[in-house]
């Protein structure tokens, strides 16, 4: 397997204020020199970086990681997408192999039409240029502008992360549901079984809660466009790694060898343009 979606920091207390004091497991270092065996004891062979800080200082964090262990196959960093000079930031970090993609936390935005920006969607516009990926990062509030914003970028590889965060904590997912079918006619949108687990209210949830939001995101994406990631370490909040690795496996049983093959390994691999080794 190929968790698309892991990521590493040095925790810093001022800069990483979005990890609140109930997220007191996340307040250490992360780094893949201590993750790694962990992974590879669950089946995985590699994974993609994605940025949590928003600055291109954390990109080059990555980046380095990257180029030090050939466990991260890929980075998905942050640049300024708003910014005037976009062309010349995205020619800079086209240099590095790793780089695959960007993301920006727009699930952190206020303004409710921030998807609608011209600025923005000019930046994201220009990654296709450059042959890099966007990660969608939203609210379930978010989903409608998310779809009109997926339709104007087109062109665009995109990838929604964490299927758009099903409320678990509240117990009703039939709003999400409903919404997130929109995305099932937008071809160029893949999407992430990830982050699943950390919206619950806490470890209590159940393999029913993930079966019922997997299920909803074959029939939305289809085994070609579904992607699998551990969101480690977010994913200690509620769970350990192995217990959510066993509870994505479990939804995906009914699946036959080549479709889980497409999921767990070669979805990865095509959507962020990987060089396995």
């Amino acid at each position: 397997m190929i968790d698309a979606h892991q990521h590493f920091w040095n925790y810093n207390e001022e800069r990483d204020t979005w990890i609140t004091p109930e997220m007191s497991v996340l307040r250490a270092d992360f780094y893949p020199n201590y993750s790694e065996p962990l992974f590879r004891d669950q089946g995985f062979t590699g994974c993609v970086a994605v940025q949590a800080d928003s600055s291109e200082e954390e990109t080059l964090f990555l980046l380095a990681l990257a180029e030090q262990n050939e466990f991260i196959q890929g980075v998905v960093g942050w640049v300024d997408l708003q910014s005037p000079n976009i062309e010349d930031r995205l020619a800079y970090f086209s240099q590095f192999e790793a780089i695959k993609g960007f993301r920006h936390i727009v699930q952190g935005e206020k303004d409710p039409s921030f998807l609608a920006r011209k600025e923005f969607i000019r930046g994201v516009k220009t990654l296709a240029s450059f042959d890099l990926s966007y990660d969608l990062l939203i609210y379930p509030h978010q989903i409608t502008s998310a779809i009109a914003f997926c339709e104007t970028c087109d062109d665009q590889k995109i990838v929604l992360d964490h299927l758009a965060k099903a409320p678990l904590k509240s117990g009703n997912i039939q709003e999400w549901k409903k919404e997130i079918q929109a995305f099932a006619n937008l071809s160029h949108v893949s999407a992430k079984i990830s982050g699943i687990v950390t919206e619950a209210a806490d470890q209590s949830w159940t393999q029913d809660q993930v079966n019922e939001i997997v299920d909803v995101a074959l029939d939305v994406f289809g085994t070609q466009r579904l992607l699998i990631g551990s969101d480690y370490p977010v994913v200690l909040v509620n769970s350990t790694l192995e217990r959510w690795v066993t509870s994505f496996q479990e939804a995906l049983i009914g699946l036959n060898a080549s479709e889980k093959e497409l999921i767990y390994h070669q979805n990865a691999i095509e959507f962020y343009q990987l060089e396995i080794l």
